[in-house]
């Protein structure tokens, strides 16, 4: 069964839907569920990604990346989180915020960020939600006061990828009390990890996506150079909502993959087991449910690929992105649950992979804005 068929995609996007695929199953897969049974940071799939140009390639090619566009990134991405979603994540998170350098920063900000990204040679974060604050993105508290020549950086955020590991850090601050101006108080700066004032620390073990590092950091009279500075005071809101909407489209791939990881393993396992003499797939119930996961998936599938299409043409992106990512994440989270079912009392055991795919599906329905944000936007933005 391969329910990831490249039919739907793009043809320039096969090439790199190959390669993440191979890679997936000679690095991923082999090494996933102890990841997730120890929770340790794949650091050496990591570099292997990064030594197959499959890490951080978004990056265009003037700053040392592929250039990889949208359908490209959404080919590899459901591959790599189809194998494990939480390998796939620390992959993905190692160039995380960077496309909002490369998109409105300087060239000079490239140069000294991007470029090191693109090489394998740091690794980035993006820090926006706070430890009150996830999906208002105009209630965020951490402050950036300018004072001569820097800003001082007060304040915490939390569930920050890579906010240990990484060299640096797009960090989303307060930059005006304005209330009557919510969509201009905030900014984007470069914030390096090194930086005196900042800390960060892991926060203890999740139940899902275990082989991915989340941070709490602390942020104290930290000050960087007005230069660290992207694109413009006051045009965060902005910056951060054109992002997401690109972001969301990953997510998409995120929960496709799951969802794919589910009913493969669904199917697979209720063809081999055997109950009062037939195998379970000889059940009319059985065959019913696998029927619709199968129909969930291809519509949140097709779905996917026709808004990653609108959102790469800038057509009203903000409502298929939030369509995309509503879908496919719950989607994941429906034909996971079903498969936990098909799979009896063994779906409970921690070397099951439908236990680790049940757990992980739980996460992305929360990040990128949670769904109940999502479905805001799709209403707020619908066409009329």
């Amino acid at each position: 069964m391969d329910l990831l068929e490249e039919s739907i995609v793009p043809e320039h996007a096969h090439e790199i839907k190959a390669e993440a695929r191979e890679f997936a199953r000679e690095h991923i897969e082999p090494n996933a569920q102890e990841h997730f049974q120890e929770g340790t940071y794949p650091e050496e799939i990591l570099e292997a990604g990064q030594e197959a140009n499959l890490v951080a390639q978004d990056i265009p090619e003037e700053w040392g990346g592929r250039g990889l566009d949208l359908p490209q990134l959404l080919a590899l991405t459901e591959e790599f989180y189809r194998a494990d979603a939480g390998i796939a994540l620390t992959l993905q998170l190692a160039s995380f915020g960077c496309e909002i350098t490369y998109e409105y920063g300087t060239d000079e900000q490239c140069e000294e960020y991007i470029r090191p990204v693109a090489e394998g040679e740091q690794r980035s974060g993006l820090a926006v939600s706070e430890p009150d604050t996830g999906s208002d993105l105009t209630g965020m508290e951490t402050t950036a006061e300018k004072d001569g020549d820097e800003y001082v950086i007060d304040g915490e955020k939390y569930w920050i990828g890579n906010g240990v590991e990484a060299d640096w850090i797009t960090l989303y601050a307060r930059t005006d009390d304005d209330e009557t101006n919510r969509y201009g108080n905030h900014s984007l700066f470069i914030v390096p990890t090194d930086t005196d004032g900042y800390e960060a620390e892991h926060i203890p073990e999740k139940m899902a996506m275990r082989a991915s590092k989340q941070a709490h950091i602390e942020l104290e009279d930290c000050r960087i150079p007005e230069e660290n500075l992207i694109g413009s005071e006051g045009a965060g809101f902005w910056m951060l909502a054109e992002f997401f909407n690109h972001g969301r489209i990953a997510v998409s791939g995120h929960g496709l993959g799951l969802a794919a990881a589910a009913i493969e393993e669904a199917w697979e396992f209720v063809h081999d087991r055997e109950q009062f003499g037939r195998t379970i797939s000889d059940f009319q119930a059985v065959q019913h449910g696998l029927a619709d996961m199968l129909m969930s998936f291809e519509r949140a599938r097709s779905l996917a690929w026709r808004a990653c299409e609108k959102v790469e043409n800038g057509e009203n992106p903000g409502y298929w992105a939030a369509l995309s990512k509503t879908s496919a994440t719950e989607t994941a989270v429906e034909v996971a649950e079903r498969g936990m079912q098909f799979h009896g009392g063994r779906s409970v055991l921690d070397e099951r992979r439908i236990a680790r795919v049940y757990r992980d599906v739980r996460i992305p329905v929360i990040y990128e804005g949670a769904n109940e944000i999502q479905r805001n936007l799709i209403y707020g933005q619908a066409p009329s």
